[in-house]
């Protein structure tokens, strides 16, 4: 199964980050990982470009791509906790294209606790043409200034699945508006990556960095790795597939919030 939400999660972070000046939690660049979005209560109107490279495009622990990397751009329109976007992705080395369409709402349970609800729309050109729909949504707890534990689920029509993502993540301003944020995470997989195989997908870690050149415009990074756990190694056994199932993979974007 291919995805998804990396953008909706780069607009979350950078949307926060830019309002609070590298004091918002970093996003996890993980293909379902989502950051809460800013709490609005002006219900002002916050537009967002965005433009990115992937050296993978790695989702679910997987390599979607047979060869290179992948160009992503992304059009937000934030108001109040509402989040609207598209994003395109294009690959650099083959004939693939996606777009996804969706939004996402922000909830504040309490001073210390966040969830977020949202749908999204996928189309996939290629070898293949395919779509799908996702439901999904998320828990931050953000008590804690140094690390914040989140939960992420997101639920997929076409394949009858869900995907589970537990994460941690910890941010330091190193610099003035320099920061990096080592992070973990944990995926469960139910007939969501894959049909016969439910159970833990695979663990991720990895290293986020961003600069604020100004008040407008983030540049931002990271690196990350995934280890492969029994539902993928079990699908690779049975398609024949032999070899390293890790995958470690870069990515940067250049972000303009307006």
């Amino acid at each position: 199964m291919n995805n998804t939400l990396k953008f909706s999660l780069l607009t979350s972070l950078i949307i926060a980050s830019s309002l609070a000046h590298a004091d918002a939690s970093t996003a996890i660049d993980d293909s379902h990982s989502r950051n809460t979005l800013p709490q609005n209560e002006q219900l002002e109107t916050n537009y967002l470009l965005d433009l990115g490279w992937d050296s993978k495009y790695v989702s679910e622990g997987r390599n979607n791509l047979d060869k290179g990397g992948i160009f992503w751009g992304t059009a937000a329109v934030q108001h109040g906790n509402l989040n609207v976007y598209a994003t395109l992705g294009r690959a650099d080395d083959q004939d693939y294209t996606e777009w996804n369409f969706g939004l996402e709402y922000a909830i504040a349970l309490s001073d210390t606790l966040e969830a977020t609800v949202g749908y999204q729309r996928l189309e996939f050109y290629g070898d293949e043409r395919c779509n799908d729909n996702e439901f999904f949504s998320s828990l931050t707890y953000s008590g804690i200034e140094w690390l914040t534990p989140s939960i992420n689920y997101t639920y997929a029509t076409e394949a009858g699945g869900y995907f589970v993502e537990a994460s941690l993540h910890s941010s330091w301003e190193l610099l003035e508006n320099f920061t990096v944020t080592p992070y973990v995470t944990q995926a469960f997989d139910f007939q969501y990556a894959s049909e016969d195989h439910d159970g833990p997908n695979h663990f991720q870690f990895g290293l986020e960095a961003e600069y604020l050149l100004n008040e407008q415009i983030v540049l931002s990074g990271h690196i990350s790795h995934t280890i492969a756990q029994e539902d993928i190694k079990l699908e690779a056994k049975a398609d024949g597939v032999e070899g390293s199932l890790d995958q470690t993979y870069a990515g940067v974007h250049l972000t303009w919030n307006f």
